[in-house]
């Protein structure tokens, strides 16, 4: 009973085509980026950028989001040429169990758990808030007890169980609201873009890159473990700042890897996933860099106001109405990330749960919508009980931590299938290995030491109660077992 068993590419396929455990292949390469684009593209487009300029780098944030852009693709390939081997559900908890072995994968697994469950609930609580402001602009006041940060945040459970009744519908029914609700976001965001270019000044761009300035330093558990541990002081504006501006909104992209948990519902994913993984990220990263550019140039960098830039900007131009439009965008934009991440928890769940880790009846399928509506059924309850009861906002960067690790093992993961199984075919492979996949976990590491003394101490708890569960029950009950043989493999149609 190693820890480090792995379970073969071949036994990973064959389950998947399991009559107990099907699910509806229905995705095609359009969904998949659709798919990307909805969880990527959130709330922070409106705040998150211009709080970067202002703080950190100035109109050279631009040059952050090419950075960060960088850097998120060397993991997104990763995923990609995973996710095109091993079309199977559960994302990097799968990955992890074919090359790493069992013990990082539950690791993996509890990581990815901790992401889309917490990170679900907080995009919950967001949208409330935005509603509430959207509802205000059009003249109707809500019960400040039952909206955001009231008693009970009634707004945040409606959506989240209006959303667990539509998945457990179909994962294509969940796709055409998505597609609705995407091309909503992207028309309010283009048009947003549109209308500021208008406003645009070149004068604020001088200068382009700002001096570096020294900025105050903070202490105990809030200050980031890289300075705790190195003593290294952070730093604003200069080519300094557009680094630590690539570190701030490298968080904006992340959300691409919950697109390889749909594998298993994709009808061609050994080419469709890496183009909805690398497509959407591309669609992302182009939208980032606009609004950087038409919110600087707007108004100048140290004028922004770092809660509500894009507003602010317009609102600085007399533009008041435009504060409706972008809650619009807000409330549009943070539904499909709600809609996007209960889906990724629930496969992940779903992956976790057919190989006994977890309770084996969690991954039982419905017989007509051939979706796992038991395990949608617990994501949705614990995801509206977090979001409509709990003050989940100071939990954000464990979203981040969570993620990041995932970053890391399936970069490394690449290098180590690509070692024990050369002979698998291989639709999408990342080039320069193991460089790139090393680099890319090198930078995400990086980005982890960032975060600060408080996340690291939660994250070791959370992993500390994952490795209890682990050890008392799922290493007894996995189906994985030490001398498991290979079967034939199979490829999805």
């Amino acid at each position: 009973m190693s820890i480090l068993r792995t379970k073969s590419v071949e036994q990973s396929l064959a389950d998947a085509e399991e009559p107990e455990f099907k699910l509806k292949r229905s995705l095609s390469a359009f969904d998949l980026i659709v798919f990307g684009v909805g969880v990527v593209i959130g709330a922070g487009i409106f705040t998150l950028t211009g709080r970067a300029a202002h703080d950190v780098a100035g109109p050279a944030i631009v040059l952050s989001f090419v950075v960060a852009a960088i850097c998120c693709t060397l993991a997104a390939i990763c995923y990609a040429e995973f996710a095109s081997t091993v079309p199977v559900s559960g994302s990097a908890y799968t990955f992890s169990y074919a090359s790493l072995g069992e013990i990082f994968a539950w690791i993996i697994g509890w990581d990815l758990i901790l992401e889309m469950f917490l990170g679900a609930s907080v995009v919950a609580q967001g949208w409330s808030a935005y509603l509430s402001v959207f509802l205000e602009n059009v003249g109707i006041t809500t019960p400040a007890a039952i909206s955001s940060g009231g008693t009970v945040d009634l707004f945040a459970i409606g959506l989240v169980v209006l959303l667990g009744v539509l998945i457990t519908i179909g994962i294509k029914e969940s796709m055409r609201v998505n597609i609705v609700l995407v091309g909503l976001k992207l028309f309010i965001v283009l048009f947003v873009i549109i209308a500021g270019i208008g406003f645009i000044s070149t004068a604020n761009y001088d200068p382009f890159i700002p001096p570096a300035q020294a900025t105050e330093t903070t202490t105990g558990l809030t200050q980031p473990l890289i300075q705790a541990l190195f003593g290294l002081a952070p730093t604003a504006f200069g080519i300094g700042g557009i680094f630590a501006g690539a570190a701030l909104v490298f968080f904006a992209f992340i959300g691409f890897d919950v697109v390889a948990t749909t594998a298993e519902e994709t009808r061609k994913p050994q080419r469709d996933l890496p183009i909805g993984i690398i497509g959407s990220l591309i669609i992302c990263t182009i939208l980032y860099c606009a609004v950087s550019i038409v919110v600087t140039g707007m108004v100048p960098f140290d004028g922004l106001d770092p809660k509500a830039a894009l507003a602010n900007a317009f609102e600085a131009h007399g533009q008041d109405w435009m504060a409706t439009v972008i809650a619009a965008g807000a409330v549009a934009g943070l539904t499909t990330v709600v809609l996007t991440l209960m889906i990724g928890a629930t496969r992940v769940v779903f992956a976790m749960s057919r190989d006994s880790l977890l309770p084996r009846g969690l991954a039982r399928v419905h017989p007509t919508f051939r979706t796992p509506y038991v395990i949608t059924a617990v994501v949705t309850v614990v995801t509206a009980l977090v979001a409509g009861l709990t003050p989940v906002g100071v939990l954000e960067e464990m979203v981040n931590i969570g993620t990041l690790s995932a970053f890391v093992l399936v970069s490394l993961g690449v290098i180590v299938l690509r070692k024990k199984r050369p002979d698998l075919p291989r639709s999408f492979r990342v080039p320069w290995v193991p460089v790139l996949p090393i680099v890319s976990a090198l930078i995400c590491l990086y980005l982890m030491l960032n975060l600060s003394v408080e996340t690291w101490l939660r994250f070791v708890i959370w992993l500390a109660i994952g490795f209890v569960i682990y050890f008392v029950y799922s290493r007894g009950h996995s189906r994985v077992t030490d001398d498991e043989a290979p079967t034939k493999a199979t490829t999805p149609r």
